[in-house]
């Protein structure tokens, strides 16, 4: 069985500049922030990421946007990070809101191998502009397409050494989403078991999705 355990720095070796990321989230809670501190170390540069929101300072994703490493944030909402607004008025980081449930249908859809899906959610706003809009029962509808990364940044709490993640609490939330969406998945968890540890009904994620394992993800205090 391939040995899918790294130290932090062999997993994010790969990511270079110009990468789309996927990071798990919510307001910073269920971001694996030991994966955030390493790229902001590695330094990589125009990075695309994809993420519930733009975290607060010193927190999540927002560490990556401080650092000025962000070409481009997707996500839904960003107003507990003042430097998001800063660098979007300026020019020097593209934003691209995204509606909450749209987001995480994106994510889903493109997981499932979907070509898209439709949503009246937006319809008569600026969220529809640009977008084909189908009529069905008199009803408008958005065509949205999905999303995906080259990599996907997941916090899991109890993580077995085949990749079986569980997790705790609100620190769910899009990681298991992300985990299904991405051509590399790179999970940091708390802890690794061994398999078999984990029981079988407490998996969220398989293994299957998870190609890098990195241990020493602090406990989440909720």
């Amino acid at each position: 069985m391939k040995n899918k355990i790294k130290t932090v720095e062999e997993a994010i070796e790969p990511i270079k500049d110009g990468a789309i990321i996927m990071v798990g989230g919510f307001m910073a809670t269920g971001t694996p922030e030991i994966l955030i501190d390493a790229l902001v170390v590695k330094g990589v540069k125009n990075l695309t990421i994809i993420c519930n929101d733009g975290g607060y300072p010193g927190r999540g994703v927002a560490k990556l946007i401080s650092a000025h490493q962000v070409k481009t944030l997707i996500a839904s909402h960003v107003g507990l990070n003042p430097e998001v607004g800063t660098q979007m008025v300026s020019g020097e980081m593209e934003v691209i809101l995204v509606p909450q449930g749209t987001l995480a249908e994106r994510i889903r859809g493109a997981g499932a191998g979907l070509g898209g899906f439709l949503t009246p959610t937006g319809v008569g706003t600026i969220v529809a502009e640009g977008k084909q809009v189908l009529t069905i029962g008199g009803k408008d509808y958005l065509l949205e397409l999905p999303l995906k990364a080259d990599f996907a940044l997941v916090r899991g709490t109890v993580t077995d050494k085949k990749g079986n993640t569980c997790y705790s609490k609100s620190t769910r939330n899009f990681n298991p989403l992300i985990a299904t969406a991405a051509e590399m998945v790179i999970v940091a968890t708390e802890k690794i078991v061994e398999i078999g540890e984990i029981d079988p009904e407490h998996v969220v994620t398989s293994g299957i999705f998870v190609d890098v394992i990195v241990g020493g993800e602090k406990p989440w205090q909720i």
